[in-house]
C-alpha cells in the first residue's frame, strides 16, 4: 500500500505504530482494502496528516469517520473532491461560514477543503478507512488509538490551538485536551438531523481567527 504522511507527524506518532495494535491494525486494513473495496484511496488514508505537518496545525476540525459512497472520501474530514456534489453537513458548514463571517467560503461552491487544510487546519476524522457503503465499519480497529494519540500530542507539545468539537462523538475527545492552553468550541454537528440544535448560529468560524489573532497567530480564510 503506497501509504503517504508528512515527516513531522511520523516522528510524533512513531511509539504509536511501533505498538502491537498498530500492527494488528495494519494488518485488517491491508486485508480490508485487498478483498473488499474501501475508502479513502490507500494513498491518501493519512492525508489530513500529510497535508498539514504537525508543527503547522492551528485548528483542528474532528469528524468520526470517511464518507463510504463512490468518489466522496478524500482523507479529510467533510471534505469531498472537486466536481463531487458537496455532502449535508457541509453544506450546512458553508451557510454557518456565510453567516458568521459575513462572505462565502474560500472553498465554496466546491467541496473540496484543501485550501484550509494548507492553511493549518487538521481535517482529521477518529476513523481512517471504512468500507463501501457500510459506515463506521472500521471503527473499534485501532484507528481511534491512533488519532486520540494524535490530539494528545497535539494538546501536550503545542499551544493556543483552535479545536472545533461537532456532535457528541467528536465531543467525547475533550478528555485529551488541555482547556488551559487551547480554545475548544463545542456545538451539535452540522449534520441535516442535528445542525438546528446549536451549529446554526455558533459562531465557531470568527471565534476561531479572534483567538488566533489574539495569540499572535495568523488567521484562518474559511
Amino acid at each position: 500500500m503506497d501509504v503517504r504522511i508528512d515527516a513531522t507527524w511520523k516522528a510524533v506518532l512513531q511509539d504509536e505504530f511501533d505498538k502491537p495494535y498498530f500492527e494488528l491494525l495494519t494488518g485488517f486494513v491491508r486485508q480490508a482494502y485487498h478483498s473488499r473495496t474501501c475508502y479513502p484511496p490507500a494513498s491518501r488514508i493519512f492525508r489530513a496528516f500529510d497535508m498539514c505537518p504537525f508543527d503547522k496545525v492551528r485548528v483542528v476540525i474532528l469528524g468520526q469517520d470517511p464518507y463510504h459512497e463512490p468518489g466522496q472520501a478524500m482523507g479529510l474530514s467533510f471534505s469531498v473532491p472537486e466536481g463531487v456534489q458537496v455532502p449535508p453537513s457541509l453544506q450546512n458548514i458553508y451557510k454557518e461560514i456565510a453567516r458568521d463571517t459575513g462572505a462565502p467560503s474560500v472553498c465554496a461552491p466546491s467541496g473540496d477543503l484543501t485550501p484550509w487544510a494548507e492553511q493549518g487546519v487538521l481535517l482529521l476524522n477518529a476513523t481512517l478507512t471504512v468500507e463501501a457503503h457500510r459506515a463506521g465499519s472500521h471503527q473499534n480497529k485501532g484507528w481511534e488509538e491512533l488519532t486520540d494519540a494524535a490530539i494528545q500530542a497535539l494538546s501536550k507539545q503545542r499551544e493556543h490551538l483552535v479545536f472545533m468539537l461537532w456532535g457528541s462523538y467528536a465531543q467525547r475527545k475533550q478528555m485529551f485536551i488541555d482547556h488551559k492552553r487551547h480554545l475548544v468550541l463545542t456545538s451539535s454537528h452540522p449534520s441535516p438531523l442535528s445542525v438546528y440544535r446549536g451549529f446554526d448560529g455558533c459562531g465557531h468560524f470568527t471565534k476561531a481567527n479572534a483567538y488566533l489573532a489574539a495569540h499572535g497567530q495568523e488567521t484562518i480564510k474559511w
